[in-house]
């Protein structure tokens, strides 16, 4: 079962080098999540950097050894800057508030897929090196870790990250869950009805298609999906403020940006958090009875 840690309290400090904790000085520190995958891999859901405030994110991500960043909303910044640091940026942009579409969910479970059969190469090449069985993980090393963004992070990222859980076979309502439980407002109702009730399992699933040898992606993917509207996720339009005017700007000042909103977005994003909690109650009671009369 994945674990997730908030990166607020997330502690580098034993590994890479002795690397300083994100702490909750930093403005980011309240708008990233971090969900281990397994001992090699993790995902960092995050809202949307800008032009003016990627250097923060690249600081970060350094931090958190990210090799990927994939944004499902359009470009907000330029990906260039990104790229320059050795993390490949992926486009796979859907429509705001939605699921995502086929060719969307084919590009992530290449990508992810790809990611761990490189791991695994990676690994057997040294441990052949090493005069050993070729089996041995890189796990003693930090986990890498992939970004996904769309602009609040609170809609389409987190879809792609349940998607991810469920894959590596984590119960679709405890994938649900535990994003939510890093990530309180994840998800509206259409998105947790998906997940739980049309959303399924591919049948080769990521560690038979390691096996057979998937080709890994050298270069970034980018999709052939509509591009969405810059509007926020459906389920949180308040916090789509955050860490968007911080450049220049002293850490108080950032960290009192990424916590601004309006009373109408906070009562949209308080409405739309309540639905979406009736929707998994409703999910729950559905489960329940077809399990009891044998309905699955």
């Amino acid at each position: 079962m994945a674990k997730m840690v908030s990166v607020a309290s997330y502690n580098t400090s034993g590994v890479g080098g002795g690397r300083k904790p994100l702490g909750k000085a930093s403005p980011l520190a309240n708008s990233f999540s971090l969900i281990d995958y397994d001992k090699d891999h993790r995902f960092l859901i995050m809202d949307c950097p800008t032009n003016s405030t990627i250097p923060l994110y690249l600081k970060e991500f350094a931090r958190l050894n990210v090799t990927d960043v994939v944004r499902v909303c359009e470009p907000t910044y330029q990906k260039e800057r990104v790229e320059s640091r050795n993390v490949r940026v992926h486009d796979l942009p859907f429509k705001d508030g939605d699921v995502p579409p086929a060719s969307v969910l084919r590009q992530w479970r290449e990508l992810l897929a790809a990611r761990v059969s490189e791991t695994a190469s990676r690994a057997a090449a040294g441990g052949v090196a090493a005069g050993g069985s070729g089996t041995e993980s890189e796990g003693d090393g930090e986990p890498t870790t992939i970004a996904v963004h769309c602009v609040a992070g609170l809609g389409r990222a987190p879809v792609l990250v349940a998607v991810a859980l469920i894959e590596r076979g984590m119960d679709p309502l405890d994938a649900i869950e535990h994003v939510r439980h890093k990530r309180r407002g994840a998800f509206n109702n259409r998105q947790i009805m998906y997940l739980a009730e049309t959303y399924k399992r591919s049948s080769a699933g990521f560690k038979a298609a390691s096996k057979i040898g998937l080709s890994i992606r050298s270069t970034p993917i980018s999709s052939v999906s509509p591009a969405p509207s810059h509007s926020d996720d459906a389920a949180a339009p308040a916090a789509a403020t955050a860490a968007t005017t911080t450049a220049g700007n002293n850490n108080n000042t950032a960290a009192a940006t990424t916590t601004t909103t309006t009373t109408a977005g906070a009562a949209e994003h308080a409405k739309a958090t309540a639905d979406a909690d009736l929707a998994l109650m409703g999910v729950h009671k559905s489960s329940f009875f077809r399990k009891i009369f044998g309905m699955f």
